[in-house]
């Protein structure tokens, strides 16, 4: 079926926050933000800004009406510096003007006085100096240390992964109208609109009831817009609270690259003990995480690295820590795969070494090692409804994995300059918020005596086709026709205390509680049908294609007589439910516990030419064997699968952020960061759904996808490692993103 929002896209017709017609009278806003890294402001001088043409007010840490305080896991970060700066890009003024030129012209005049301080920008040299987020965490399983004395090889090394700019298509946006009784209504680009409304009331001194905050949808999000969309909608929020007018804030695109925070860039040492068979026996890891000026999600985003620090393989001895450290960046946030990724990546590089010191295939130690149903986790949890090694045999016979092996030795064997390399990669995720609170949501639904719907929940749609999902759950349980159902805004006044669209349990969490507020209503219809027909076993009643259907025998009552009948008989066609998702927890004392309801598993093969005279690279495939469940939309699923590989592949070949020793952002545009076109997607990729795989623990029997396939990129810088190896036998450093420069250089370094 198509989705509305899909239409709606191929038509120019979607409404983002920059497409509502702003209310006469509306205010212009423009950020004023640091220029220097880190240093101590001692005066900021509005007065000529405040003069130009247009300009309404100039606000800073003075004007807050409340508390001077975003930070949403930590309290560590100012709306507005007050006396410190802590980043180039940190928020120090905001001018509001009529229009937005006037405003940009506006915010050149703003003087600041900052007295330089010495910034760090990397992670290790903040451990050192003590510059830390938090307390460091610990993930330990059986005994290292002793473990590594009954190894035959150990193997140390070190892997680098860099950050990534999310570059959704919508940038931080906000507009912010003031509502009766001193209120505010707030229509904001953000994955989380609950932490917008709570944010906002502590800046303006208000409380939650008075803040009212809607999302239609999003221009893309991949995390960027879980945490860091709350500052924009606060400043927004906080001019139209002292001017008591409309303000509209929206980041031109280079200033959103600039002043917004990426993903992590991790600096890691691992050490991994074998025998000579291949068999893991122990596994230890640190990871340090850039997490610049502020805590932002980065405690969350650091757990999560340490919970799939062993990826897809059972280790029977494990210790990982993790540091969170401060440095003088922006504070880095959420981003697809939340601190999974950059945990894979160093199991995945420590296998690799550990594969050339036994002369072994890498594929032949990851599948020796693969987590199969009733191993333990490192944090605790046992596998179950596990379908990892299933899948990663299928890949392997399904796309000829050792035909083509062969195939590409061949090839490497006739060929000097051009070689061939090829990698698997097997991914396992746990699907669940590791704060283990936020796996809940409500729905609400309205059934109108015309027979149409409309459904509310926390779900934030930004391309993924949560809203298609949940439509598809609810028509399912209730039997009526798809078109019949509206998804209605996100908005904080219908549904209350919401969780962030994020994690990739959007579809379960709310889907779950769409399906239990359906299934309240579908047993009230029952009742009334089977009243209407005389019918005795009210569970014998069913509704198929809008028909009602009695037993097996059709009647000839139809779904707008069925919803009539039930209004004028007095039956509720409103229905609220709730949704926490079961049976899980995690002591973060002890990091023990089952902080998943379960796990996505699956299988990529990649395969890549390298022109070795030149350092650039074609991916010529990606072959995946991926676990859905059972899909509540396969074309959704397979786009999601598609999507987030490219993103994968992206953030491990050509997306390079760089910053130039003053902490200044020099990517920042897309003449100079390289997100991937379609010149760079694999020129083949093919998604098999692994079959009879249902999900007891997902709506309607299915499994989330936004995040897992991500990780297969993975397979991709691998398969690149493999083909410069062919050509030039070295023990190349892991350091991610692989561009086609660090190629070239690796090749052709004169050492």
């Amino acid at each position: 079926m198509k989705g509305y929002d899909s239409i709606q896209h191929v038509r120019g017709e979607s409404v983002f926050i920059d497409d509502i017609k702003a209310p006469q009278g509306t205010l212009h806003a423009y950020v004023v933000y640091s220029k220097i890294a880190h240093g101590v402001l001692e005066r900021i001088d509005t007065s000529e800004a405040l003069a130009s043409p247009g300009v309404h007010s100039v606000l800073t840490s003075s004007d807050v009406t409340g508390e001077n305080q975003i930070g949403s896991v930590i309290a560590d970060e100012e709306l507005l510096a007050a006396h410190h700066v802590h980043f180039i890009g940190q928020p120090v003024a905001l001018v509001l003007a009529d229009s937005k030129i006037n405003a940009l012209r506006a915010a050149k005049k703003v003087r600041m006085d900052i007295t330089p301080l010495q910034p760090i920008f990397d992670p290790r040299e903040a451990y050192e100096k003590g510059s830390l987020i938090m307390p460091e965490k610990i993930f330990t399983l059986g005994d290292t240390e002793s473990a590594f004395k009954e190894c035959d090889i150990i193997i140390e090394g070190k892997a680098e992964s860099g950050g990534q700019e999310h570059l959704y298509l919508e940038t931080q946006s906000a507009l912010a109208i003031p509502s009766e009784g001193n209120g505010i209504k707030i229509f904001s680009s953000t994955q989380s609109p609950t932490a917008v409304q709570k944010i906002t009331a502590r800046v303006l001194g208000l409380p939650m009831n008075m803040v009212e905050v809607d999302v239609t949808r999003l221009g893309g999000g991949f995390g960027g817009k879980e945490d860091q969309a709350t500052a924009w909608a606060a400043l927004a929020g906080l001019g139209a609270f002292v001017t008591k007018r409309p303000v509209k804030l929206v980041l031109p695109r280079q200033e959103d690259m600039r002043i917004t925070g990426k993903r992590h860039p991790y600096s890691s040492d691992y050490k991994i003990g074998l025998k000579k068979d291949g068999t893991i026996l122990a596994y230890e890891a640190v990871f340090y995480q850039n997490a610049g000026a502020s805590a932002d999600l980065s405690p969350a985003i650091l757990e999560r690295t340490l919970f799939h620090c062993t990826n897809s393989y059972y280790i029977p001895h494990v210790k990982a820590k993790a540091v969170s450290c401060k440095t003088n960046l922006p504070p880095n946030t959420a981003f697809r795969g939340f601190g999974g990724p950059q945990g894979m990546f160093v199991i995945e590089a420590a296998i690799r070494k550990a594969a050339k010191k036994l002369n072994m295939d890498p594929v032949d130690i990851q599948h020796k090692n693969l987590l199969v149903e009733g191993n333990e986790f490192p944090y605790g949890q046992i596998t179950e409804y596990f379908y990892l090694k299933r899948s990663f045999e299928h890949a392997l016979e399904k796309f000829s994995f050792r035909e083509s092996q062969k195939r590409i030795a061949e090839f490497n064997a006739s060929s000097k300059l051009v070689k061939k390399g090829i990698a698997v990669m097997p991914i396992c995720f746990g699907i669940s918020f590791t704060t283990t609170f936020l796996n809940q949501a409500s729905a609400l639904i309205h059934i109108y005596t015309d027979g149409s719907i409309s459904v509310s929940t926390a779900a934030i749609e930004m391309g993924q086709g949560v809203n298609s999902k949940v439509r598809n759950v609810v028509a399912h349980t209730i039997g009526c026709n798809h078109n019949r159902i509206k998804v209605d805004t996100t908005n904080t006044s219908r549904v209350a205390n919401t969780s962030p669209t994020a994690a990739s349990k959007g579809a379960d969490l709310n889907g779950f509680a769409a399906l239990h507020a359906a299934e309240a209503l579908f047993d009230r219809l029952q009742k009334v049908a089977a009243a209407e027909l005389g019918v005795t076993e009210e569970k014998s009643i069913s509704i198929k294609n809008e028909i009602v259907y009695s037993g097996e025998q059709q009647t000839q009552l139809t779904w707008e007589q069925l919803i009539w009948k039930a209004y004028t008989s007095r039956v509720s066609l409103s229905s609220q439910a709730y949704h926490a998702t079961p049976d899980i927890h995690f002591n973060k004392e002890t990091s023990k516990g089952r902080p998943f309801a379960y796990h996505v598993t699956g299988t990529a093969i990649s395969e890549v030419t390298v022109d070795c005279l030149r350092g650039i690279y074609e991916v010529d495939s990606v072959k995946i064997v991926h676990d859905i469940g059972k899909s509540l939309d396969p074309m959704i699923d397979r786009g999601q699968v598609e999507g987030a590989l490219a993103q994968g592949i992206g953030w491990m070949t050509s997306e390079e952020v760089i910053y130039n020793q003053e902490g200044r952002l020099i990517t920042d545009a897309l003449s100079t960061y390289k997100v991937p076109d379609i010149y760079a997607a694999p020129k083949e990729i093919i998604v098999e759904f692994l079959e009879d795989v249902p999900n007891p623990y997902g709506p309607l029997k299915a499994k989330a996808v936004g995040e897992p396939p991500l990780m297969y990129g993975i397979g991709t810088f691998h398969a690149i490692l493999n083909a410069m190896s062919a050509y030039k036998d070295d023990d190349f450093e892991i350091v991610s993103p692989i561009t086609h420069e660090r190629v070239l250089m690796y090749l052709h370094d004169s050492k």
